[in-house]
């Protein structure tokens, strides 16, 4: 409270210290403005100021003021095998529980001497780093103007005539998710998210091979021109490299999926700046959003194989390309309406008729049954050592760990 109620120079009713700080921040993350520069930026208003201001001289000490306002994040350490997260029960452990690969990076410096009666200093091999979830979404509710457009997709969006979509609260999957849990539409403060993850090299140097995924999460209750803008995105974890997690980027996912467990089956309660109330707030993840090979990594569906179209599920048509060197998938003609004509033009596709009606989708429960089923037959082949090849069609590659809770997530 005192640098909220100190002046920024005596005499000066506008603005108080911390007031004009958050200003000058806030410019400093929608102009892009580097730290050097707001220090520059900081020392040419100390000097035009009159004496006795309070302004900070640089960044660092305008950081130290406001740090208390700023939301956490949590280093979790990581197997550099991408096998576990060392935190929770395995959080002082040294090793990895499963591979037994050390935690901790090895300092030559500290190996010169066993006489030295310095302590040696560890450093983790792999560290993620994880941005909690709960604070960030009660942040969003806490100004009246971004806690009044949360509301947006129930209060002004409706349902044009024309049937196109202009938010996703118009999409199937939206209004399917209503009608199956309509408890959880009856309030519209509660809060969709979609997940999006992909991996970039932070380096300028292209030609080193490092990749970096973050974790985006995209709050869909803003309207359509606010969702998608960058300053709504909230990150939900760095997962380091210099390779991709790929398979094993369940692993990381632990901490995300338990807070989302907690605010689908439980809630926290927030406080609604725009309705001065308090309100259980649940959350839900809705959808995922990536490319192809990161669309496999999430859900496990085998991408590029020869099954690889997730619609068409077993019934894939596919070919190899021996001069492209990869598979080629055929037959979309199928999902064309029966009287098309396309469907009779043999000549100039593939030489043959398409007659065959387009796949069914799966449900829900049969997909998982299909999951269990492959996993079943693989734990079968691994007690018996059988080494042979078959040629069944291999369809999913793990169980996401999206199957394994609850967390109303809609793929």
């Amino acid at each position: 409270m005192g640098d909220l109620e100190l002046e920024l120079y005596p005499g000066c009713k506008q603005f108080s210290k911390l007031s004009s700080l958050l200003k000058l921040f806030h410019i400093k993350c929608l102009g892009g403005i580097s730290d050097k520069s707001l220090s520059m930026i900081l020392d040419l208003f100390k000097e035009a100021l009159p004496e006795g201001n309070t302004l900070p001289k640089s960044f660092y000490d305008a950081q130290k003021m406001i740090k208390s306002l700023s939301l956490e994040s949590i280093k979790i350490d990581a197997c550099p095998n991408n096998c576990m997260l060392l935190w929770k029960d395995h959080a002082n452990a040294d090793e990895c529980v499963k591979c037994h690969a050390s935690r901790w990076k090895i300092d030559e410096r500290n190996n010169e001497s066993s006489t030295s009666q310095c302590k040696p200093r560890r450093t983790p091999r792999k560290t993620m780093r994880y941005f909690p979830l709960i604070p960030r979404l009660q942040r969003m509710y806490m100004s009246s103007k971004t806690a009044a457009s949360m509301r947006w997709h129930s209060d002004e969006c409706v349902d044009d005539p024309d049937g196109i979509m202009r938010h996703p609260a118009d999409s199937k999957a939206w209004k399917f998710f209503d009608e199956k849990y309509p408890s959880f539409a009856s309030e519209p403060r509660n809060v969709r998210l979609g997940l999006a993850s992909d991996g970039f090299s932070p380096f300028r140097n292209g030609h080193i091979a490092h990749s970096t995924w973050p974790v985006v999460l995209i709050p869909y209750n803003l309207p359509p021109w606010l969702c998608m803008k960058q300053h709504s995105f909230i990150l939900s974890m760095l997962i380091p490299g210099p390779k991709g997690p790929k398979d094993k980027i369940d692993v990381y996912l632990q901490p995300l999926i338990e807070e989302l467990k907690l605010l689908w089956e439980v809630g926290v309660v927030t406080h609604d700046a725009s309705k001065k109330e308090n309100f259980k707030m649940h959350a839900s993840l809705l959808w995922t959003r990536s490319d192809y090979p990161a669309y496999g990594d999430l859900s496990g569906w085998k991408t590029g194989e020869v099954v690889g179209c997730p619609s068409c599920n077993s019934d894939t048509s596919s070919e190899w390309l021996p001069n492209g060197n990869k598979q080629c998938y055929m037959c979309h003609r199928r999902f064309l309406p029966l009287d098309h004509k396309w469907r009779y033009d043999g000549r100039t596709f593939d030489g043959k008729q398409e007659l065959r009606p387009a796949p069914r989708p799966l449900s829900d429960e049969e997909v998982l049954q299909q999951i269990d089923a492959e996993q079943a037959e693989c734990n079968k082949k691994k007690r018996k050592r059988d080494k042979k090849k078959t040629k069944q069609k291999k369809l999913w590659r793990k169980k996401s760990i999206f199957f394994n809770c609850h967390i109303g997530v809609v793929f």
